[in-house]
């Protein structure tokens, strides 16, 4: 028998840990202050309702329907075609994701030890610190196998006893720096600015660029497309209502993506010369310069704010990076009647290699190119360009197009059934579509 999550409040915080990761803390901002602030999000919001939603409720549908792996769960659907392609897409995206992942992820681990050792509150060249940190190869491996060596630890225990337990654990946990953080930044000096900035949209600013960005924003902060939430509702039980499950992880990943614009941008402007488009640079090197000027009077809010600040990094990063694993610790347990904790290993094995060349394009590596990419930007251009977009049409085409209308119609249990069809078959698709060839042109 497979394991099921033991009760809805996990099922609920593990799939919402699954879609909240950097994407929401360091991407989103990024996205919000590069493309005009409330009106971008906005678009992102409509745009995770019509194109990111569909997307999770057609994973819900195949992993419930099938009880299996993600490259199992086609075999299950539909014997004997070519869309068990889409599942190797997953596991594939998912080894990719996972190793180049981690190296970020061992990034906010660095930068959260740094910071509760008060290090980020000596005034320095921030850019410069970063720039050694990454160009400091067994540093930069060690972080990234510390955090490796977290996310097998929860893997490798199961469904129930790892991923649902830590889910109720690092969620709240997670939850609760926001409120705290949000506190803090809301009372700064520049609060105003940055709740306009938030939320008094500007539409004179939207392009077809904005408009794209939000979609890709969208399709990237929900983790979907590779697998992950259909390898999670494999777990689910029967009486569990998909659509309305995919609503609260939308909604919560929504709330977490604004809630960190809520942290950074008042911070931004309360400090004079700081632009809020910076663009990544914002949270490594950017935002340890702002929080020493806007608390530097007060050197314990600055370092509690600093050091929760990259805590919620750290564990964003880890509820995701622990979905990640499990898409591939499943198709090998199930696919080679290996036992878990075995197939965690041979997982993190291989992620640790790749992850470890990943780390070391950003030093000794960085002459290496391949398709006039080093291997950290490769991996990122493989999955965002390629696994994560084409992943999402395959499983929305399938949903809509071959899978048994009775077997859709009895997983949703939905009113709305008839309204979600016309979004698998037609709206999400071509969404999906426009921005996987815009993405392929612009490269």
């Amino acid at each position: 028998m497979r394991s099921n999550f033991g009760s809805r409040l996990g099922m609920v915080l593990a799939s919402a840990g699954s879609a909240v990761g950097l994407g929401n803390i360091w991407r989103f901002p990024t996205e919000a202050g590069r493309n005009g602030g409330a009106a971008f999000i906005l678009l992102y919001i409509a745009c995770v309702l019509l194109l990111a939603m569909p997307v999770m409720i057609g994973e819900f549908v195949i992993g419930r329907a099938s009880r299996a792996n993600t490259v199992d769960s086609y075999r299950v659907l539909a014997p004997g075609k070519p869309w068990v392609v889409t599942g190797f897409i997953g596991v594939i995206g998912g080894f990719l994701v996972l190793s180049y992942y981690s190296v970020v992820a061992g990034w906010t681990l660095d930068y959260t030890v740094v910071s509760f050792s008060a290090s980020l509150m000596k005034p320095m060249d921030y850019g410069e610190y970063f720039n050694s940190f990454i160009q400091n190869p067994s540093r930069q491996v060690l972080a990234m196998a510390a955090f490796m060596a977290v996310t097998h630890f929860v893997v490798a225990r199961g469904v129930e006893k790892g991923i649902e337990r830590f889910s109720k654990i690092l969620m709240p946990l997670l939850f609760a720096i926001i409120l705290l953080l949000m506190f803090f930044s809301l009372n700064m000096p520049g609060a105003v600015r940055g709740l306009e900035f938030l939320f008094k949209p500007d539409f004179s600013k939207v392009t077809i660029q904005v408009v794209l960005s939000a979609m890709g924003q969208a399709f990237f902060t929900l983790s979907v497309g590779i697998g992950c939430l259909a390898t999670y509702a494999s777990y689910f039980s029967d009486d569990t209502p998909l659509v309305r499950t995919a609503l609260n992880v939308c909604v919560i990943d929504s709330l977490v993506a604004i809630s960190a614009g809520l942290i950074i941008f008042p911070a931004v402007f309360s400090v004079d010369g700081v632009q809020a488009d910076v663009g990544p640079g914002l949270v490594f090197i950017t935002l340890p310069g702002v929080f020493n000027s806007a608390f530097g009077s007060y050197p314990l809010v600055n370092y509690i704010f600093s050091s929760l600040f990259y805590m919620l990094l750290f564990l964003a990063a880890l509820t995701s990076s622990i979905s990640m694993h499990e898409i591939c610790t499943a198709y090998i347990s199930e696919t080679f009647h290996t036992e878990r904790p075995v197939a965690a290993r041979i997982v993190t094995a291989i992620c640790l290699a790749m992850g470890s060349v990943c780390s070391l394009s950003f030093g000794i590596l960085s002459s290496v190119h391949v398709m006039g990419m080093g291997f950290f930007d490769l991996f990122d251009y493989l999955v965002a360009k390629f696994c994560m977009p084409l992943g999402g049409m395959l499983i929305c085409t399938f949903v809509g197009w071959d899978l048994k209308h009775s077997t859709v119609r009895e997983q949703l249990n939905s009113r709305i059934t008839p309204l979600l069809m016309f979004l698998f078959r037609w709206v999400a698709p071509i969404g999906i579509g426009t921005v996987f060839v815009y993405e392929l042109m612009d490269k």
